[in-house]
């Protein structure tokens, strides 16, 4: 055998073996490099928020608000935990907004009229007086009527994102008096609180005055008033009211706030667009579950009130619930004019609203 051909063999033998080897360990670190881009991906991020609530423990929006978090942590598979605090636990009600955005709190459930003072903006997408007479109509604003994406234009600023809307009923009117319509307003002596739905009622021919929740019963009871912006039929059932007040108008017309779910900014910029989806549809559930809660409270004392001699229950015609929205819009654009948030949520919710044939 040649001894030099011998040898070249013997090299290309060892290239080979050393190519074959380089091969083998490039194809196991990609196989290892995928491996573990495979397991991060499985390996999803888990939150653990703090929420406080406008609502007391005890009330009927506070307990739906617990099972939310519930069912948001079953639908997450136990990823997102969110601890749900009654009203004053952490700040004040009306200072959520600012903890939220500085991170004290994760985010908050609210009424978002509380942060007028802040930007009119909020007091005109809060409560808008008049605007809707269901939850469902005040939904179908911020879910197609460009509700939602106008509300972040305002709230990302102070390092807040708007998950979704809720509301609870419209409010009950308790009245000792009969009144079907606009015209029955007229100077009929009624308790309203100061801001947008004092003007509307004054606007509309009524005589409000200012008066503490706690003193509504005595009013009625003593005729110091004759009807009353409250709350809702079943907590105004509940307050003995109808004893004083035997003619309460309800479905209510007047006042539907809005309940807005919001979480910190960079918390929800850190969501991936599966959890972001979870917590958007969670939310989804609980102002389902919270309107057909508290309806279902409100008709039942509707029944009972149907059934005690003395009392009428007054629902008002569609024609004279557009009638106020009407006289209520003027409240609206004088609102509207004082800051430029507050000029485009009349000028989106008007367009909404006329399109839905409100207006």
């Amino acid at each position: 055998m040649n001894p030099r051909r011998s040898a070249s063999n013997d090299t290309e033998r060892q290239a080979i073996q050393e190519g074959g080897n380089l091969m083998l360990k490039r194809f196991a670190i990609a196989i290892a490099t995928v491996s573990s881009l495979t397991a991060a991906s499985y390996a999803q991020e888990s939150y653990d928020l703090k929420f406080q609530s406008s609502d007391n423990s005890g009330t009927a929006a506070f307990e739906v608000q617990s099972a939310w978090t519930d069912h948001l942590r079953e639908m997450s598979d136990g990823r997102i935990n969110v601890e749900m605090l009654p009203a004053g636990s952490i700040v004040e009600y009306n200072e959520t907004l600012d903890a939220v955005g500085a991170g004290i709190l994760s985010g908050h459930i609210t009424d978002s009229s509380y942060f007028t003072g802040k930007d009119p903006a909020f007091a005109l997408i809060g409560n808008p007086v008049g605007a809707y007479s269901s939850p469902e109509e005040l939904r179908a604003f911020f879910d197609r009527g460009g509700g939602a994406e106008l509300y972040n234009e305002i709230l990302e600023p102070y390092g807040v994102h708007f998950v979704g809307a809720a509301a609870q009923t419209a409010e009950a009117i308790p009245s000792k008096i009969a009144i079907t319509s606009v015209e029955d307003l007229k100077g009929v002596k009624m308790r309203a609180p100061e801001g947008m739905v004092q003007s509307a009622f004054a606007a509309a021919g009524a005589s409000p005055v200012n008066l503490p929740q706690s003193e509504v019963f005595t009013a009625l009871d003593k005729g110091v008033i004759s009807a009353a912006d409250a709350t809702t039929l079943a907590t105004n059932d509940s307050m003995g009211l109808h004893d004083v007040a035997k003619n309460p108008i309800w479905p209510g017309f007047h006042s539907l706030p809005l309940n807005e779910v919001s979480i910190n900014k960079s918390t929800w910029d850190s969501m991936s667009e599966e959890d972001r989806k979870i917590l958007t549809d969670s939310v989804t559930w609980y102002a389902d579950e919270l309107a057909e809660r508290i309806k279902a409270r409100d008709q039942e004392v509707a029944d009972k009130l149907s059934q005690t001699e003395g009392v009428t229950v007054h629902s008002w015609s569609e024609e004279e619930k557009k009638k106020f929205r009407q006289i209520a819009q003027d409240q609206w654009a004088e609102y509207a004019g004082r800051s430029e948030g507050a000029q485009k949520v009349f000028d989106t919710m008007t367009e909404f609203l006329k399109s839905e044939g409100k207006l």
